[in-house]
């Protein structure tokens, strides 16, 4: 069973940049793809960012183009996501997850694995 820890997160000005870092152990983590989910309060969760098993193909919600990358390091077993220019509107539980695919099809259930998740506040 893999066990997903994140990291970074922490409270920032708006404009400011803090960058997270998920650490995998105990399961596989070179041949799936990853994400980061958030959960602002009385929101449903939803997908930030995510990068296929490689590192070659990203996707990013359309409220962080340009603001957020997201990357890996196989090597390391580490997902990571650099997040500048934040918002107050960023303001969340950021976590980390695994898909059970090397690629996120983007349909729903297949990220089965997940982290307990770091807050990021954003002040404005």
């Amino acid at each position: 069973q893999v066990q997903l820890v994140e990291s970074g997160g922490g409270l920032v000005q708006a404009g400011g940049s803090l960058r997270l870092s998920c650490a995998a152990s105990g399961g596989t983590f070179d041949s799936r793809a990853m994400g980061w989910f958030r959960q602002a309060p009385g929101q449903e969760r939803e997908l930030v960012a995510s990068i296929d098993y490689r590192g070659g193909t990203t996707y990013y919600t359309e409220s962080v183009k340009g603001r957020f990358i997201i990357s890996r390091d196989n090597a390391k077993n580490t997902v990571y996501l650099q997040m500048s220019s934040l918002k107050p509107q960023d303001t969340a539980v950021y976590y980390c997850a695994r898909n059970r695919n090397g690629y996120d099809s983007g349909l729903p259930g297949t990220f089965t694995s997940w982290g307990q998740g770091t807050q990021v506040t954003v002040s404005s």
